[in-house]
C-alpha cells in the first residue's frame, strides 16, 4: 500500500530550519544538564580536568553533534536502514568474539587506534530499532501471535549470548530487558513473560552451576551478604555504601568527599561516580539528577505518546527504557540494592561508546519528535 501526501508535504521536505524548529530543546536543555553535572563530577575526581573530565567533553561536543545528524536525518533513511544498523551491530560482536580487545579480563572492546569501540552498547541501539521496525510491520493481533514472537526472539538470543561469551553479564541482561520490552510494548500478551520469567527462575541452578563465571557468582554472594568479605569481594559495595552515608543531606561539599580522594571509593570515574556525588552534594545532589533524569524519561514518553506511527512510537519508548535500565541498574547498584555489574550512569560516568551510543539513542528521540506526524506503510517504503 501506498500512502502519499502527509509524510513527504509535512517532514521530508521541510528544510533543515523547519526541523530545527520542531526540535525538543527542552529535552536538549536536559541532556546539557545532566552532562553539565557528570564534567564536574570527573573535574572533582582528579582535581583538575585532566585526565577524565577534558576528555569526557570533548566526547560529549562529538555526541552532541552526532545527535543533532541523527535528528536531522530522513525518517525515511532509519526506517529502512535498521537491519542493516542490526546486521552490522551483530558483526562487531563477533568480530569481538574472534579478536576483541581484552581488558580488565574481559574479551569486549574493538581497538581502532583512536577510539576502543565497544560493539555489544552498539546493540542495545539496534536491537531497539530492529525490533520496532518487525513490530510496525505487523498489525497489533499478528504481532501476539506465537510464530511471530519467533523472530524478535532470535533477534534478541543472538546478541545476548555472544556478549555472555565476553563476559559481560550486565550488558547481556540490558540487552535482553531492552528486548524484551520492546516486545511487551509491541503486543505480545503478558502471560508469555510470565511463562518466560518462571522457565528463567527453574534454570537458576543450572545457570549458577555451569554457566556463571567465578567472579559473578561473588558478586551475586557479595550482594547477599556484602559484609562477609568486607576486605575482598564486599570492599566496593561497602566502601560506596560509607561514601553515601557520608555525605548526608547536603553532602561535604565540591572536592571535599573523603572516601572519593583519598581512594577508598573503587572506579570513581564510572560504575561508581553516583556514590562520588552523593558524597560531595549529599542527598540533595542525588535528587536532582534524579528530578533531571525524570524529566527526561518523561519527554520520552511524551513523544512517544504523540507520534502517529509504530516505529516512532516503539522506537521513542524503546531510547527512553533503555536510558531507565542504564539509570536504574547504576544507582541499585550502589546503594547495594543490586549485584555489581558492569553499568555506567548515563551522560555522567566516564565512557566512550556507551556516551556515543545513548547521543545517538537521544538523536533518534528528537527525530521521532520532528516525525511525530508522518505516515508510514507496512511495507518497506515511506510515502
Amino acid at each position: 500500500m501506498s500512502i502519499s501526501g502527509p509524510f513527504f508535504s509535512r517532514t521530508e521536505n521541510r528544510t533543515i530550519g523547519g526541523k530545527l524548529s520542531e526540535i525538543s530543546w527542552g529535552l536538549v536543555l536536559t541532556v546539557l544538564l545532566i552532562a553539565g553535572i557528570g564534567f564536574g563530577i570527573l573535574y572533582s575526581v582528579s582535581g583538575d580536568f585532566d585526565p577524565w573530565a577534558s576528555r569526557q567533553m570533548v566526547r560529549f561536543a562529538f555526541g552532541l553533534v552526532l545527535m543533532m545528524a541523527v535528528a536531522l536525518t530522513s525518517l525515511k533513511f532509519w526506517f529502512q536502514s535498521v537491519y542493516f544498523l542490526y546486521i552490522l551491530a551483530l558483526g562487531l560482536l563477533v568480530l569481538v568474539e574472534l579478536g576483541g580487545k581484552i581488558g580488565m579480563g574481559a574479551q569486549r572492546w574493538i581497538d581502532l587506534g583512536f577510539f576502543q569501540l565497544q560493539p555489544s552498547e552498539v546493540m542495545k541501539l539496534a536491537l531497539v530499532l530492529a525490533l520496532a521496525r518487525f513490530y510496525h510491520d505487523r498489525p497489533l493481533d499478528e504481532a501476539r501471535r506465537f510464530k511471530n514472537m519467533i523472530v524478535p526472539a532470535i533477534l534478541i538470543m543472538l546478541p545476548v549470548g555472544l556478549v555472555l561469551r565476553q563476559p559481560d553479564l550486565g550488558t547481556a541482561l540490558l540487552i535482553l530487558l531492552g528486548g524484551a520490552s520492546i516486545m511487551f510494548l509491541g503486543g505480545v500478551r503478558a502471560r508469555w513473560f510470565i511463562g518466560a520469567g518462571a522457565a528463567a527462575m527453574a534454570a537458576v541452578p543450572v545457570a549458577w552451576q555451569f554457566m556463571l563465571h567465578d567472579y559473578q557468582k561473588d558478586r551475586v554472594l557479595t550482594f547477599l551478604n556484602p559484609e562477609d568479605d568486607p576486605l575482598g569481594a564486599g570492599y566496593h559495595i561497602m566502601q560506596s555504601k560509607i561514601a553515601l552515608g557520608s555525605g548526608g543531606i547536603h553532602g561535604k561539599g565540591f572536592m571535599q568527599g573523603t572516601q572519593a580522594h583519598l581512594n577508598f571509593l573503587p572506579e570513581k570515574q564510572t560504575d561508581f561516580i553516583f556514590t562520588m556525588l552523593g558524597e560531595e552534594f549529599g542527598l540533595i545532589g542525588g535528587l536532582v539528577l534524579l528530578a533531571l533524569y525524570s524529566v527526561l524519561f518523561i519527554y520520552g514518553i511524551a513523544i512517544a505518546m504523540q507520534c502517529r506511527h509504530t516505529f516512532g512510537r516503539l522506537v521513542a519508548l524503546g531510547v527512553t527504557v533503555t536510558f531507565f535500565l542504564y539509570v536504574f541498574i547504576n544507582i541499585a547498584m550502589v546503594m547495594g540494592l543490586l549485584p555489581v555489574v558492569g553499568v555506567p550512569l548515563p551522560l555522567v560516568s566516564y565512557g566512550g561508546t556507551a556516551m556515543m551510543t545513548l547521543m545517538i539513542g537521544l538523536g533518534f528521540l528528537l527525530n521521532v519528535r520532528i516525525h511525530r506526524d508522518a505516515t508510514l506503510s507496512r511495507a518497506d517504503t515511506i510515502e
